[in-house]
């Protein structure tokens, strides 16, 4: 992973996500209030912003983000969309599992969804897990 300079640190947007990103992985931060230029298609778009709403320490189900979006028939592209997301954790797809509860569809391995699922659970409800 490359390192951020000096000056890269200094631009606001990018100072605050850095801020914020520590804070959520210090337990102490719920909801980013960094601004994001989500680009994709609409659809893309449409997906992602969705996921923006999924509180902390919650999850939703493949099929009702799809109806969320308006399109119950889509959970396959929603699926394929989240999987493209450029800006995880801040954009949390990690909150979006298979309509059984299983832990599905994260491009930074499961174990790596199951860890941000249960940091957030942890932080946000006091629960602590085994694993």
């Amino acid at each position: 992973m490359k390192e951020l300079s000096k000056e890269s640190l200094e631009h606001p947007i990018l100072a605050s996500a850095v801020q914020e990103l520590t804070a959520y992985f210090n337990g102490s931060m719920e909801a980013f209030r960094t601004p994001l230029a989500l680009q994709g298609t609409d659809f893309q778009v449409q997906v992602w912003s969705i996921l923006r709403d999924i509180p902390y320490g919650s999850t939703i189900s493949y099929g009702k983000q799809s109806q969320i979006l308006g399109n119950p028939k889509s959970i396959r592209a929603v699926g394929t969309t989240n999987g493209k997301n450029p800006i995880v954790i801040m954009v949390p797809c990690h909150r979006v599992i298979g309509s059984n509860q299983d832990l599905i569809g994260f491009g930074g391995g499961l174990a790596r969804k199951k860890w941000l699922l249960e940091h957030e659970k942890k932080h946000r409800f006091g629960v602590r897990t085994l694993f």
